[in-house]
């Protein structure tokens, strides 16, 4: 770990000598902005004044910290940015070791690694992924070594590795900002990640956006995003059923247990005989599920110790149980969609796709989707098992039903219908 920037040498109107205590109380107190004599503000006053002026009404202004202690470098025009040390989150680690040790343990530090795992990322447009306009606009978040940033940078992709800067805007990287639900929205709203909509529309979410828009007192007890997944601020952002709702050791259930292993199989993590495969390994690295009950278990008592803030405890431990069972059902449904389009593969009547490794749909390879009837298999996965659970977690009945559960129910029944016209057609032409 790098030291720490100097901050003693403060300039303007407040001495050398006086505490950070005596500096704050005399920089707000100034009518305008405290200014370092430092030529990067000259010019980008002119170039980029709302950069300068975000800067400006920072902390990081007000603590002297200026552009070249992230930045580093110099350059004279923007044609010799690249002069310029490319600010990724390390650089923010200099001075906030702690948060970017519990950032780089939670899900969001692998944001970048599990859009790389991803099989099919390779049939996206390099803008809608690795330029940052499509998955990669969101999964930029997570942590990426010099090694990448460099291959990025090659591709043309110049902005937007920092990370932190995803919820704490630069260049003022407000604290403040970052602790609204609304920092979360950007990322977390529209087909698979609608936990906005979701947390928004619940009672939860209502009474919190009633008390920041003053309708309700500031103080009304309404949980945000912050307070269940970053309790008091710890950036290591975890679930006990992580983003696939899929988990190790399999359920006592028989049923359950059984139809969480064939998505493990469509999802290319068991073989046909139950037995791991090298996606197992990726998946592990991309932390998107908990694979022992220890796990599970942890993350699990942390969210029933935030309920019970507000809620008893059996309240909380009941309320969870529903999600969990609501989860068990939709397996079933989603089981029985995976071993009908297994089935067609094995029968021959539909081709299984080239690079498929069993005799399963990859639940993964949405983007490379040959026939409609895959197609509807990975959304009923992808989006609408997703609005199932999530929505049940969020406690938002609508999307847990309607917008999850209901939808699963039409794709398993469009599937099977698409697969007796299938067969169908297979059995006409011999």
């Amino acid at each position: 770990m790098q030291n720490k920037p100097d901050k003693k040498t403060i300039k303007g109107t407040v001495m050398q000598s006086v505490s950070r205590a005596a500096v704050f109380v005399a920089a707000f107190a100034l009518a305008s902005p405290v200014i370092l004599a430092d030529d990067c503000v000259d010019c980008h006053r002119n170039e980029t004044p709302s950069i300068v002026n975000d800067w400006q009404i920072s902390r990081h202004q007000t603590e002297a910290v200026s552009c070249r202690d992230c930045h580093k470098g110099r350059h004279e025009s923007a044609d010799d940015v690249a002069k310029l040390k490319t600010v990724t989150a390390d650089t923010c680690a200099r001075c906030h070791e702690e948060r970017f040790e519990q950032f780089s343990k939670g899900k969001h530090a692998l944001a970048w690694a599990s859009l790389e795992a991803m099989p099919t990322t390779h049939a996206l447009p390099m803008a809608l992924s690795h330029g940052m306009k499509g998955c990669g606009g969101c999964h930029k978040l997570g942590l990426k070594d010099d090694t990448t940033v460099a291959q990025l940078k090659k591709a043309g992709s110049m902005f937007g590795h920092a990370s932190c800067d995803a919820c704490h805007t630069r260049h003022t990287f407000s604290v403040i900002e970052a602790q609204q639900p609304q920092a979360c929205q950007t990322c977390h709203m529209g087909f698979d990640h609608p936990q906005w909509e979701m947390w928004s529309t619940s009672k939860h979410g209502i009474r919190y956006l009633l008390a920041q828009n003053g309708t309700l007192p500031a103080n009304t007890p309404a949980p945000t995003c912050q307070d269940c997944h970053m309790v008091d601020g710890d950036h290591e952002v975890r679930t006990a059923w992580g983003f696939l709702a899929v988990r190790l050791p399999l359920p006592e259930d028989e049923q359950w247990a059984a139809d969480q292993a064939t998505i493990l199989q469509a999802l290319g993590v068991l073989d046909p005989n139950g037995n791991p495969t090298a996606r197992l390994d990726v998946v592990k690295a991309a932390d998107v599920a908990r694979l022992t009950q220890e796990d599970f278990d942890r993350e699990r008592n942390k969210m029933i110790a935030v309920c019970e803030d507000c809620h008893s405890k059996n309240f909380a431990l009941g309320e969870l149980a529903k999600a969990d069972d609501l989860i068990r059902e939709a397996d079933h449904l989603l089981a029985a969609a995976i071993r009908e389009i297994a089935s067609l593969y094995e029968e021959g009547v539909l081709e299984k796709p080239e690079g498929y490794a069993y005799a399963f749909p990859d639940l993964l390879a949405f983007h490379d989707a040959p026939t409609t009837i895959e197609q509807t298999l990975f959304e009923m996965h992808l989006k609408h098992r997703m609005r199932a659970f999530q929505g049940a977690f969020h406690a938002n009945p609508d999307y847990a039903l309607w917008y999850g559960w209901s939808e699963m129910v039409r794709d398993l029944q469009h599937i099977r219908e698409a697969a007796k016209e299938l067969r169908r057609q297979a059995s006409a032409a011999h």
